[in-house]
């Protein structure tokens, strides 16, 4: 691939797994704050309101298409928002952080090799040797150096949820690439938004019936609008728009840097401790992501 937009979306793909960081203290710090499908749920619609407004032409432009096609943007929004944008942070009420970033590292290689088998994306041994080196990489940074605690994950029920969340996120990526659109990626992924929106509700309903749900407070708010702005617009629209320009196999590899970034984001706002394991991490993950995005 050639052209201006290619260092872009490159930059891009190191972009996205830093906004998603956003989403993984999000996710710590909403139980108790927000429930999960309510926190999805104002995720979305901040995303739904500001790209509707700012893509309104485009959208209505495109409505012939939109009455056409109204099941595919169904099933994009329940794969893309519902089951990963909720599920996830249902999950993180039981799963050990750990435990995420193992079961979310298969969604990468789901997404390559659904590329490869599905939408006929060329693989090649270059490519082959980066995945290798960026799991080897990401397993040592959620591992914490210590390959003998892989057999000790102790599996929960949210585990559960974020295979499917990962499996989730694989078939929405490869659905969009496998079902064009005539939209902007920003518009495509407000009506996305708007259909998550949609599907989420009866969940949301079903959370604020129950009497044990924690009354809405300002950090609520904030919850709500970090996850809207940065991993709900910002990575979403910049993933949409990088698959466009370099293909969902080199894409999906940016899944590979979000527990690089969640334990840079953990240790400046959380006060976690940085070790080795994540200097090492990040000599295997980003060589594997430069290996895997050459031409």
């Amino acid at each position: 691939m050639s052209g201006k937009p290619y260092p872009w979306a490159v930059l891009g793909v190191l972009v996205i797994p830093a906004f998603w960081a956003v989403n993984y203290l999000t996710a710590r710090l909403a139980p108790g704050v927000v429930q999960p499908h309510t926190l999805a749920l104002g995720r979305w619609l901040i995303v739904t309101l500001v790209l509707g407004g700012v893509c309104r032409q485009d959208i209505w432009q495109h409505r012939a298409h939109l009455r056409q096609q109204w099941r595919q943007y169904l099933v994009l929004g329940f794969f893309g928002m519902l089951v990963c944008g909720a599920w996830v942070y249902v999950a993180a009420i039981t799963s050990p952080a750990m435990n995420i970033a193992l079961i979310y590292t298969s969604s990468p290689v789901l997404i390559s090799l659904g590329a490869a088998w599905w939408l006929r994306e060329r693989l090649t041994k270059q490519q082959l040797a980066g995945f290798v080196l960026a799991i080897t990489g990401v397993l040592h940074v959620v591992l914490k150096g210590q390959w003998s605690a892989l057999s000790q994950v102790q599996w929960v029920s949210g585990d559960f949820l974020v295979l499917l969340a990962a499996m989730s996120w694989a078939v929405f990526a490869l659905l969009q690439k496998h079902w064009p659109s005539p939209m902007g990626a920003f518009a495509r992924l407000a009506v996305m938004s708007f259909a998550g929106c949609l599907l989420l509700l009866p969940f949301v309903a079903w959370e604020w019936l129950d009497p044990a749900h924690p009354a809405w407070t300002w950090r609520a708010s904030e919850l709500v609008l970090l996850a809207g702005v940065f991993p709900g617009i910002g990575a979403y629209a910049i993933y949409a728009w990088a698959q466009r320009v370099l293909g969902a196999s080199r894409v999906g590899m940016a899944l590979y840097l979000s527990p690089l970034w969640g334990a840079w984001a953990s240790w400046g706002i959380l006060g976690e401790p940085l070790g080795w394991h994540h200097l090492v991490g990040a000599l295997l993950i980003l060589p594997g992501v430069a290996l895997v995005q050459m031409h």
